[in-house]
């Protein structure tokens, strides 16, 4: 007989984007019993009503606390910034792990005011660990709460970090697909406003450079720019960095070697990734060179939003807190 999951997991806010995916992954996990999801405007409905294509064929809940506990030893939380906090916090109190899809954790609480709203749970953010695995891997292994990063830090930070000791300056073009901003924002209006047309946003400090500055520190100037294309799922992230000393395209390769030679979850590519190459998968394919004209390094993530920018992430980094293989469910 087959072995029986090992550990139950509850999604809280099933019905979005990565919610939804989250479910799907969790639902077909070999070592994870996805035991309760739940929605607010969606409570009543069957997810794979909302979605077919996932086949996760679960009634939609009305989230409570005491219930989900009842029910799951651990949790995924899909609600929006804000809405997730009060959640997160109901949900430890009740001592499940949770991965937080928001971004309520990922920052101190001076940095999050100041790009979002007053914080509705603080006294957590001491034990929130960031969840992006490839540079956080021990800490997210012992963590109870994990902030899983954004989609857009996710693939610049892939990019930049192997960069980090030589990286005098840094610019960030990024581009995603419209799930990136939530299924509310992709009806019809929205989609309208985005075929056949490719705009910035968020040019004079978005809220995800937060992200870059926490991780790569040390003063660089970071410049950050977000587009909005007309696909659904896909980010690419074009890295363009004024070293500080001069380095050669071999360098350049060799500190991409060190840094992701052992990680299942980076591919290092000879030549720019497109978001294709990504698609359904929790993979970060990248690449990076030297150009000859300028001296600049430039490094390119392509990953798919709803996966390593989201939903997969957050199992890749579940699993590690429950002690299972990294890459169970992933591949």
């Amino acid at each position: 007989m087959p072995e029986r999951p090992s550990h139950r997991v509850a999604v809280v806010g099933a019905s979005g984007f990565a919610g939804a995916l989250a479910a799907h992954l969790v639902h077909r996990h070999p070592q994870l019993e996805l035991t309760a999801v739940t929605a607010r405007a969606d409570a009543g409905r069957r997810l794979d009503h909302l979605y077919p294509r996932y086949r996760v064929g679960m009634e939609l809940e009305v989230f409570d606390a005491d219930r989900v506990a009842e029910r799951a030893d651990a949790a995924i939380v899909g609600y929006p910034h804000g809405a997730a906090a009060p959640v997160v916090e109901d949900l430890r109190r009740r001592g499940l792990k949770v991965v937080d899809l928001s971004a309520d954790f990922r920052l101190d609480r001076e940095s999050y005011e100041r790009y979002y709203q007053p914080h509705e749970a603080p006294a957590l953010l001491e034990e929130a660990v960031y969840g992006l695995t490839e540079l956080h891997r021990d800490e997210v292994r012992g963590a109870e709460l994990v902030a899983a990063p954004g989609c857009y830090p996710t693939a610049a930070l892939l990019a930049l970090a192997p960069l980090r000791e030589v990286m005098r300056d840094a610019v960030v073009d990024a581009k995603s697909g419209v799930s990136g901003a939530g299924r509310e924002a992709t009806g019809t209006t929205h989609f309208v406003s985005v075929d056949e047309n490719v705009s910035p946003y968020g040019v004079e400090g978005h809220r995800h450079r937060a992200e870059l500055e926490r991780e790569l520190g040390d003063g660089s100037a970071i410049t950050f720019t977000p587009h909005l294309l007309p696909l659904d799922q896909g980010l690419l992230a074009s890295c363009y960095v004024t070293p500080s000393r001069d380095l050669s395209a071999d360098d350049v390769r060799g500190l991409f070697r060190s840094a992701y030679e052992d990680e299942p979850f980076v591919e290092l590519a000879d030549v720019p990734p497109g978001v294709r190459d990504v698609r359904d998968t929790n993979i970060c394919r990248v690449h990076a060179t030297v150009e000859p004209a300028t001296g600049r390094v430039l490094a390119f993530a392509a990953i798919d939003n709803l996966w390593k920018g989201a939903a997969g992430q957050a199992v890749q980094d579940l699993n590690l807190m429950l002690g299972l293989p990294e890459e169970d469910g992933l591949r």
